[in-house]
């Protein structure tokens, strides 16, 4: 991981981690949880602020100037950037999750020489579950970046994104899943009910062996319920399409306000596919390929297309 910020840790500090203790330092709550969020991935996670951009489904340049108003709300209203006492580290979770879960994010979903950006989250959530055992969010925050992550190997072959439903699962790290499972089962025993342990039950559902749709459709609806995100709806509409119901899907997916988010038009391609709307389904792809730029996502895309130009793709049951 980069080291943006040269710091000591404070003797005294209830933070057995550098980074950890920085990153709390840095989730002030006199900004805005965004901007609080954007300016620590900035300072101490190690990604660009295209990166960040992307996170937050934004342009660069509006991310930038996002990021520039932060910065200057905190030289003109003097906020002082300490470690807050043990009391107060709860005040600022929610913000310091929400940067955990980015940096994973940006290392998961990017090439495997981020892959660092991943473990590095991972280890943060385990300093953070031994530091907070008593906060649901944190154990569903961890159970979810276990059991997402114990996929890696079987997420890429020959240098071409896998979907799901064709991963090789001898390549699952199922160690990694018991973990995730014995985290998401603490975050249930504490009575949580919040995005990151919803989420971290639909993780663990799709790591079984016959997952079932219905109900991860069903905690997608919940977690939309939870966040208001349009993105949590694309996935809900991929889950009821695994669930039978495509059309059903497309309709939800044809309804969200998502511009130019390449996994809205790569999600709409598919299903349009699946249906036999094959003319419609070939623009989709286009335009997803348009957005994209990792390598095994455009070749992903690339197949689509050869395979919708060769012969009409059957119908899925």
């Amino acid at each position: 991981m980069p080291q943006a910020i040269d710091d000591t840790m404070d003797d005294d500090s209830p933070i057995p981690d550098e980074r950890l203790e920085l990153i709390f330092a840095c989730c002030h709550p006199a900004l805005a949880l965004e901007a609080r969020v954007a300016l620590t991935l900035r300072a101490l996670g190690g990604l660009s602020t295209e990166e960040i951009a992307r996170a937050f489904l934004v342009a660069p340049e509006a991310m930038k100037r996002r990021l520039s108003r932060a910065k200057r709300k905190i030289r003109d209203a003097g906020i002082p950037f300490a470690v807050p006492p043990e009391h107060l580290l709860v005040e600022r979770l929610a913000a310091v999750l929400a940067v955990v879960y980015l940096i994973f994010n940006e290392g998961y979903s990017a090439a495997a020489a981020r892959a660092d950006l991943a473990a590095e989250a991972i280890r943060l959530g385990r300093v953070l579950a031994a530091l907070m055992p008593d906060e649901a969010e944190v154990h569903g925050l961890l159970a979810l970046m276990l059991c997402h992550d114990a996929r890696r190997a079987a997420r890429v072959a020959g240098d071409e994104v896998v979907l799901l439903a064709d991963q090789d699962r001898s390549l699952w790290d199922a160690g990694q899943i018991a973990a995730g499972r014995l985290a998401l089962d603490r975050a249930l025993a504490l009575h949580g009910r919040g995005p990151y342990v919803v989420q971290a039950a639909i993780a663990s559902l799709q790591a079984e062996p016959q997952i079932d749709w219905p109900q991860v459709a069903a905690l997608y609806a919940r977690l939309f319920e939870l966040t208001r995100s349009p993105v949590v709806e694309l996935n809900r509409a991929v889950a009821v399409a695994e669930a039978g119901a495509p059309e059903q899907a497309l309709a939800i997916v044809d309804g969200l306000a998502l511009g130019e988010y390449r996994y809205l038009h790569s999600t709409r391609a598919e299903l349009l596919r699946r249906i036999d709307r094959a003319d419609e389904a070939r623009a989709a792809y286009e335009r997803a390929l348009a957005l994209t730029t990792a390598a095994p996502e455009r070749r992903f895309l690339e197949r689509r297309l050869e395979e919708l130009r060769g012969s009409p793709a059957p119908r899925r049951p």
